[in-house]
């Protein structure tokens, strides 16, 4: 068997790669470089000129021809990385009749536990998704930002004091209204300097969340190790991470309990496999990290039917408020996948990842570029989000 083509596909809000053979399998896979999408779609027609005409099936090999043999590397060329390698493992599996599990050592678990994407504007709004998820059966929240998912166009400023106390009220508001039967994942999205990350940790301590995410920036392992040192939440994060490298080095400053590798950014199911092997070795979790399309989900959950050290699966439901919908992002674009039941999803069963683009689907759903942008404060600075 031989590659015929790659071709990487902006679709709608996300970057895909089809790898063509000349046995008539087809493979797809997902670019997680969201922000940099035109970048990564760039290197994947590049690494599509080594690819022609090679065998798909050294999957490794390949893998590490494309991340070492010009000495550079960041998010748009391991976004290409792993959406090609996705593909390769889908044109594996469809080859052999059998999900990527199965060449992978075979499956763990037949389903895989979720946790529902939950935003608002206000916690009002918060709160008022979180019990919509509860009634609709999940187990775990996530996305879960006691700071509010406030508009990027609205100039920002709280004071230290202000800012933690709403924050920690708002996660008792959280608790109080789903129980204590449904865990919170807790979601900051970089947007907090060390001492207002240990103030909040140490103030939502006694509402149990299941993790703290993203209270850093991902810039200093150092920070953060300093952050886990000083409360008593498990931290969870490395959703921006493009290597493998940069897990390991977490793990040794015990920096991180729950590791977030993004399967479309971290190098594809070798990589995030990879990580998941680091992990298991320090006795730490993995929570795959998924904002993107069905594609993204199922090579997720072809990682979570394999490892021992599965927690638990992000699910980015939509919320109608902000996203314009109830239903899992992009599912208008692929099918394979099953509605989630009582928190759980099954794992794709058919051949390769199990899922597939919709038909006529370039047509269907033209590129929307995401624009460079950035949340002002009031004094003119910016402000992550």
């Amino acid at each position: 068997m031989k590659i015929t083509k790659v071709e990487p596909l902006l679709l709608d809000r996300f970057l895909y790669v089809r790898v063509s053979t000349d046995a008539g399998i087809t493979g797809i896979g997902e670019s997680g470089t969201w922000g940099q999408l035109e970048a990564s779609a760039a290197s994947i027609s590049k690494y599509g000129e080594y690819l022609l005409g090679k065998d798909p099936f050294p999957i490794e090999h390949h893998w590490n021809v494309m991340l070492r043999a010009n000495h550079f590397t960041g998010g748009a060329i391991t976004g290409a990385v792993s959406a090609i390698d996705i593909a390769l493992w889908d044109i594996k599996g469809k080859a052999f009749g059998v999900p990527v599990y199965e060449l992978l050592g075979g499956r763990m678990r037949h389903k895989a536990r979720l946790y529902g994407h939950v935003k608002g504007r206000t916690i009002d709004k918060l709160v008022e998704e979180a019990v919509r998820l509860k009634d609709a059966g999940f187990t775990a929240l996530g996305h879960l930002n006691p700071l509010l998912d406030e508009s990027e166009d609205e100039p920002w400023y709280r004071s230290h004091a202000a800012r933690i106390d709403e924050a920690i009220d708002n996660v008792r508001r959280l608790r109080e209204a789903v129980g204590p039967k449904v865990d919170l994942c807790i979601e900051i999205h970089r947007r907090l300097t060390p001492p207002e990350a240990i103030a909040l940790g140490r103030g939502i301590e006694k509402y149990t969340p299941m993790f703290f995410e993203d209270p850093l920036r991902p810039n200093s392992f150092d920070a953060m190790a300093d952050v886990a040192r000083h409360i008593d939440i498990p931290i969870a994060t490395g959703e921006r991470f493009h290597s493998l490298y940069q897990f390991q080095t977490l793990l040794t400053r015990n920096a991180v309990q729950y590791l977030r590798p993004d399967v479309c950014l971290v190098g594809g199911i070798t990589g995030a496999k990879k990580v998941a092997a680091i992990a298991e070795a320090h006795d730490a979790w993995v929570v795959p990290h998924n904002p993107l399309s069905p594609i993204s989900t199922a090579a997720c959950l072809q990682i979570a039917a394999c490892i021992p050290n599965f927690a638990i699966q992000e699910y980015p439901s939509r919320t109608p408020d902000l996203d314009g919908g109830k239903e899992l992002l992009g599912n208008d674009l692929a099918t394979g996948l099953e509605e989630q039941v009582d928190g759980f999803i099954a794992i794709p069963g058919g051949p390769g990842i199990g899922v597939e683009l919709v038909e006529d689907v370039e047509r269907r759903f033209p590129y929307r570029a995401r624009p460079i942008k950035m949340r002002p404060h009031v004094d003119g600075s910016v402000v992550d989000m």
